[in-house]
């Protein structure tokens, strides 16, 4: 083929690429959670059906017995690196706020410009862990779950959305986002499982139920 025509063909190609990359632009959100990968559903499954089913107590549950929100470099805490890994073109200060960027929320769908309209979602929550098992933990192992960068155990989130769900487990709280609902519960599982928590009846039937779509 003539060097001539080869560069026009590469030129097209270009030209096409472009045009289906500005395409994702416009079409897509503007950014998405880029909550750790959870296992996979039949890893979830496998996971789910070794978890104790138990009944849960909350006797003596008080949120400050999860240190959350701790420095986790510089003078970043916990809630300002997850804003910074879930958002797209995120600036921050010299004290690590955001102070611009674009945050996608996976749980409603809702694309925000002011960090202040986020929440940082503990997945499984902090009281249903701590009726789930934690209340036997460590002051180590609370503050170690409260600020998890490395499980899907933190996502930034529409703040009145995170606070509808609360502490709801899966048999009462799922994101309005039905293409959400397989990475939620494959999460919730893998949380669940690495820390050894518990789970309720209700809450093992919806995550049984979910999971067998996934």
């Amino acid at each position: 083929m003539p060097k001539v025509y080869a560069r026009r063909r590469l030129s097209v190609l270009a030209a096409v690429t472009g045009l289906i990359a500005m395409a994702g632009i416009f079409n897509g959100p503007t950014a998405s959670a880029a909550l750790p990968t959870p296992v996979s559903a039949a890893t979830a499954r496998t996971y789910l059906a070794s978890l104790t089913v138990a009944t849960e107590d909350r006797t003596g549950y008080d949120r400050d017995l999860f240190n959350h929100w701790i420095t986790i470099s510089g003078t970043c805490n916990t809630r300002e690196t997850v804003l910074k890994r879930d958002g797209s073109g995120v600036v921050t200060d010299s004290a690590c706020a955001s102070t611009s960027g674009s945050w996608y929320s996976v749980y409603d769908g809702a694309t925000w410009t002011l960090a202040s309209d986020l929440d940082i979602d503990h997945l499984v929550p902090l009281a249903e862990a701590w009726d789930s098992g934690a209340d036997s933990w460590s002051s180590a192992t609370r503050q170690a779950f409260a600020n998890d960068l490395t499980r899907p155990q933190l996502i930034a989130v529409t703040d009145n959305v995170n606070q509808s769900k609360g502490d709801q487990d899966p048999a009462t709280w799922m994101p309005s986002r039905t293409a959400y609902a397989c990475t939620y519960v494959r999460a919730w599982v893998q949380v669940k499982y690495y820390y050894d928590l518990s789970v309720d009846s209700a809450e093992k039937t919806k995550l049984t139920s979910v999971l067998s779509g996934c």
